[in-house]
């Protein structure tokens, strides 16, 4: 058992424990999965907040990277011994140029100005940096829209001696919701020949977005010469495929991840607010149901902790979330079995965010078993 904290006292609460044979187990079967459909994987840690525990087991499974989006969690794993290469999956900021530079073996780019800075830091120290360039195809965050541009930033990373053109790669989903199809994918592939040919050369890596893409591993519709993925939550966590996606994920199990919060107080209350009502603690205007009069449980943790109440799935029968306000969360217990009083634990599966939030707060305790 290993606990992590800004509290590490036995009985501290809130509490996150995680099952690291079931992290691994996932691990493998996505793994051989994307193996044989000719994918490696950059694993994705960013919703654990690059816990090396984490890390390590994507290391041990021959994940071809570690990936995440903040360089303080590729510091910490390297201090932690994590020693396989690691990928930037967020566009550097300029200030951040040196550190790339240092730590990264393979970044995510899409801006000619940072290109031209990373080229300059890699000779000055006498090193090759990879890149794979992002290309627009829809959902709106990063990338070249115009491939004009992006066969300008081909070229000119083709020439640089700082950098290598490792591949292209695209977002898809996480701000545009757009929904990774055969032919969305296939956008990607169209897009690399348009700079292999303006390159006169293969591009090694073709780089196709993240877990909500596994659809197209899993029913065999992913365009052959997309070669890699980058992935967390089918990783780490395996619920958003079937919660979310309508993808049954029958080899992944759910239950690596929970969370136990401390019970503070238990009353019988009204469930509408009583008053005149304007917004609630975060600008809101609610809207609230009318139930009678309910037996409610008080948790010590909050938003703050976690972000988003519907992100907390009770273990329990009979339990539901209401509501949260930054350092509380309200439960229904009417109709749990239990007798729940003052001091007793309740427990939660996560989902991602609520995990990205939960690993990011030295305020909850972290346990391995």
């Amino acid at each position: 058992m290993d606990i992590i904290g800004k509290d590490v006292r036995q009985n501290y609460y809130p509490r996150v424990t995680c099952d690291l044979d079931i992290v691994r187990k996932n691990t493998s079967e996505v793994m051989d999965r994307a193996s044989k459909a000719g994918i490696d994987v950059a694993a994705v840690v960013k919703c654990v907040n690059g816990l090396p525990e984490i890390a390590r087991i994507f290391e041990e499974a021959g994940c071809r990277w570690i990936a995440t989006s903040r360089m303080d969690q590729f510091k910490k794993m390297r201090k932690a011994g994590i020693t396989a290469p690691f990928m930037l999956i967020r566009v550097p900021m300029p200030s951040e140029v040196p550190e790339v530079i240092e730590y990264c073996d393979v970044s995510l780019e899409s801006d000619l100005t940072l290109l031209r800075a990373l080229d300059a830091e890699a000779r000055a120290k006498n090193t090759t940096h990879k890149v794979i360039l992002m290309a627009e195809v829809g959902d709106l965050r990063e990338g070249f829209w115009e491939d004009t541009e992006l066969m300008d930033a081909a070229r000119f990373v083709e020439n640089a001696q700082g950098l290598y053109l490792l591949g292209l790669g695209m977002n898809i989903g996480c701000y545009g919701s757009v929904a990774a199809t055969r032919d969305k994918m296939q956008e990607l592939v169209d897009k690399a020949e348009l700079v292999e040919a303006a390159i006169g050369r293969k591009l090694e890596v073709l780089s196709g977005a993240d877990t909500t893409a596994f659809p197209r591993v899993l029913d065999h519709t992913m365009p052959e010469r997309i070669n890699n993925m980058r992935l967390g939550e089918i990783l780490v966590i395996g619920r958003d495929l079937e919660d979310l996606y309508d993808c049954p994920t029958p080899f992944l199990d759910r239950t690596a991840w929970h969370l136990q919060a401390e019970v503070l107080e238990v009353h019988r209350k009204p469930t509408h607010p009583i008053g005149d009502l304007c917004t609630d603690a975060f600008g809101h205007k609610q809207v609230y149901v009318d139930r009678g009069i309910r037996n409610r449980a008080l948790l010590g943790i909050g938003r703050l902790d976690y972000a988003f109440p519907e992100e907390l799935i009770p273990t329990e029968p009979g339990i539901e979330v209401v509501g949260a306000s930054s350092d509380h969360t309200i439960i229904d217990i009417e109709d749990c079995p239990r007798d729940i009083k003052p001091g007793d634990m309740v427990e939660f599966e996560i989902r991602y965010t609520a995990l990205l939030y939960l690993t990011d707060d030295s305020n909850v305790a972290i346990e391995f078993i």
